[in-house]
């Protein structure tokens, strides 16, 4: 398990708020992808740019290491009903805990004890409760016939779209990045959705590198921070993967490493040494940056603007500081940019 060191600070979860217009709330991704707006943040100066999101190339210069997050969502939100009642239960898958064993959240808990059988898509698939673990999260064992697990989800499964979201999504591809490989996450590494084809392919023939990182995004992602300490809150566990060839990716270098997302960030600042050096792991993270964390690796990100009072927001404002991350959001704010999962992007570097 990776965690990390940090320096204590005496900041609150309240340090951390700003007031949002609730129509701000992005409820439908831009067409097309890449026609997101972006704010830049240059850190030297404190000075802000206003620019369309393919426009992120200008900021990019040969030799770049763009990091991405190559985890694929998967339909984790499931409706099904108890095998003895009938009573209708939610099921959102968390993580894999092994061969179609899996952690996940139901609704309503009190009705999954162990021993419970619940089937979803009139018995396509079936999960029976194991265990009750921490958090009161549940095991459950699934069982069905077809080729795997996730060919089934497709079936019967939605995408489970975080909770201020509240329209239907059409095509569920929107909630995936175009370089998602790695089914697993329970919600998207969304600073990649702004991402096309051709763009990357722009970005590449400018002779910038890029290297896919692995992090399975759990719900964890929207929990609120409960403690007034921010020092206290305890990160939920995530798992992460990162190759040889990426490492080498990595580690041979010429210019900046540019993380997208807060994910791929979590993942480089989890698996680099002091020395900067990538090293290829296979491992959970519980990883949480917040100001007073000192950086290995990251020199900039591309990232989404983030929940008031949340470990994202706490994450990028150690990058930068977190006054001016905040005056640069009222900013985006004044400017009526897009917030959250579908909304508009950032480029801190």
């Amino acid at each position: 398990m990776i965690t990390n060191q940090l320096t204590e600070t005496a900041l609150t979860t309240k340090d951390f708020t700003y007031e949002l217009p609730q129509e701000l709330i992005a409820q439908t991704p831009a067409e097309p992808r890449d026609s997101s707006r972006l704010l830049v943040l240059h850190r030297a100066t404190g000075e802000t740019e206003h620019r369309i999101f393919r426009d992120v190339i200008d900021y990019l210069q040969p030799g770049d290491v763009l990091v991405i997050n190559d985890s694929k969502v998967i339909p984790a939100r499931l409706w099904g009903i108890k095998e003895d009642s009938g009573i209708t239960i939610e099921v959102v898958l968390l993580r894999s805990r092994g061969l179609d064993v899996w952690e996940v959240l139901t609704r309503p808990g009190r009705r999954c004890k162990p021993g419970t059988v619940i089937l979803f898509g009139d018995g396509l698939l079936r999960a029976e409760v194991l265990q009750t673990v921490e958090g009161g999260n549940r095991l459950v064992r699934f069982s069905y016939e077809g080729d795997n697990l996730f060919s089934i989800l497709d079936r019967v499964g939605q995408m489970p779209l975080p909770p201020y979201i509240t329209e239907k999504l059409r095509d569920k591809n929107r909630y995936q990045t175009v370089y998602a490989r790695e089914e697993g996450s329970a919600a998207a590494p969304t600073a990649g959705l702004h991402f096309t084809e051709e763009l990357l392919d722009r970005i590449r023939e400018k002779g910038v590198v890029i290297a896919p990182v692995m992090l399975h995004v759990g719900l964890g992602t929207f929990r609120p921070v409960k403690e007034e300490q921010i020092a206290d809150h305890q990160m939920h566990s995530e798992f992460i993967s990162v190759s040889r060839e990426s490492a080498d990716l990595i580690n041979h270098r010429k210019g900046r490493v540019i993380a997208v997302g807060t994910t791929s960030c979590r993942v480089l600042e989890s698996v680099s040494d002091e020395n900067g050096i990538v090293h290829p792991v296979t491992d959970d993270t519980r990883i949480f940056i917040y100001p007073g964390y000192r950086f290995k690796i990251t020199d900039a990100l591309i990232t989404n603007f983030h929940l008031p009072e949340s470990t994202l927001l706490m994450l990028v404002s150690a990058l930068s500081d977190r006054e001016t991350i905040l005056r640069v959001y009222r900013e985006a704010v004044e400017n009526r940019y897009r917030f959250f999962s579908f909304g508009d992007a950032m480029l801190i570097l």
